[in-house]
C-alpha cells in the first residue's frame, strides 16, 4: 500500500479533464481511493513581437501560451492499480508526472 501523486499538464483544458476522468476511473475499478482532481493555478506565458523588425516599433503583436494543471492523489494504491494505470491510453499531448509518497 502506497501513495501516488500524478499531476497532469496540458494546453487544452477539455482534454486534460477527459484524461483525468478516464484515469480516475481506471484507479476506483482497482479499489483504490482517490483524492481530486485538484485543479491548480493556470500558468500564462506571454510573448511580445514586432510585427515587422526594422519599422514601426509601436506596432507589436501578442501571444499567450496557458498551461493547465490537474492534481491526483491515489491513496492506498496496490499492484493493481498501477498496471491498470501503465495500460491506460491517454492523449499524446498530456505531460504526466509520476511521485510516490511515503507516509
Amino acid at each position: 500500500m502506497e501513495r501516488i501523486r500524478l499531476k497532469l499538464k496540458a494546453y487544452d483544458h477539455r482534454v486534460l479533464d477527459r484524461s483525468v476522468a478516464s484515469i480516475i476511473d481506471a484507479v476506483k475499478r482497482t479499489g483504490a481511493a482517490v483524492r481530486g482532481p485538484i485543479p491548480l493555478p493556470t500558468n500564462f506565458k506571454r510573448y511580445t513581437v514586432l510585427r515587422s523588425p526594422h519599422v514601426n516599433k509601436d506596432s507589436r503583436e501578442q501571444f499567450e501560451i496557458r498551461v493547465h494543471t490537474r492534481m491526483i492523489d491515489i491513496v492506498s494504491a496496490s499492484g493493481d492499480t498501477i498496471d491498470s494505470l501503465m495500460k491506460l491510453d491517454l492523449a499524446p499531448e498530456i505531460e504526466v508526472e509520476i511521485r510516490s509518497m511515503d507516509k
